[in-house]
């Protein structure tokens, strides 16, 4: 059976942050035809067009970290009914220049949280809005929406939650299909 590598970008700079443990629960749950790397965005540049025809040496290497990878899942917190202002960057960055997306063709996911009780389906629904036409085809089904995750890890980032593991199993299961 082929391994196939999927870069999972957090869309959240907090070390702990939720999204990051989620990631990583996700690595640990993947099937053996996943390899799941882990791509945080701690020291990527804002994305300016002025600067595409000498691209910063963080773009070349995220877009470089995207292209090598066999598909994508965004893990995106929740801020203000949308997705975090740093995954959008990245997916700035990742999707230029115009018509040279490091995403295209890719199969996607999308994984959304909140520490509220509507798990981030306005962040999901922002990105679903945001990435037909510079990816590849976005996983429809089962959508995943973690909702109450203050409490789903303990400091190990181990999930304690028991609730979301089948939920992210299914997830996860169902994406390397």
């Amino acid at each position: 059976m082929a391994t196939h590598t999927v870069a999972v970008v957090v869309g959240s700079l907090r070390k702990q942050s939720f999204s990051l443990r989620i990631a990583q629960a996700l690595s640990k749950l993947a099937p053996a035809s996943l390899k799941l790397n882990i791509v945080t965005l701690e020291g990527l540049s804002f994305f300016n067009q002025d600067l595409e025809a000498s691209p910063p040496a963080d773009w070349v290497k995220f877009r470089e970290t995207i292209q090598a990878s066999d598909a994508v899942i965004f893990v995106s917190p929740e801020y203000n009914r949308a997705t975090s202002g740093v995954l959008k960057n990245a997916i700035d960055v990742g999707s230029r220049p115009y018509g040279k997306s490091s995403f295209l063709g890719k199969p996607t996911g999308i994984v959304v949280s909140s520490p509220g009780p509507q798990g981030g389906v306005n962040a999901a629904m922002d990105l679903k809005r945001i990435l037909p036409g510079i990816t590849g085809p976005i996983l429809q089904q089962p959508e995943i929406y973690l909702n109450m995750v203050g409490d789903a890890f303990d400091e190990k980032g181990e999930i304690i939650k028991e609730t979301i593991r089948p939920v992210m199993q299914a997830y996860i299961d169902a994406f390397a299909a």
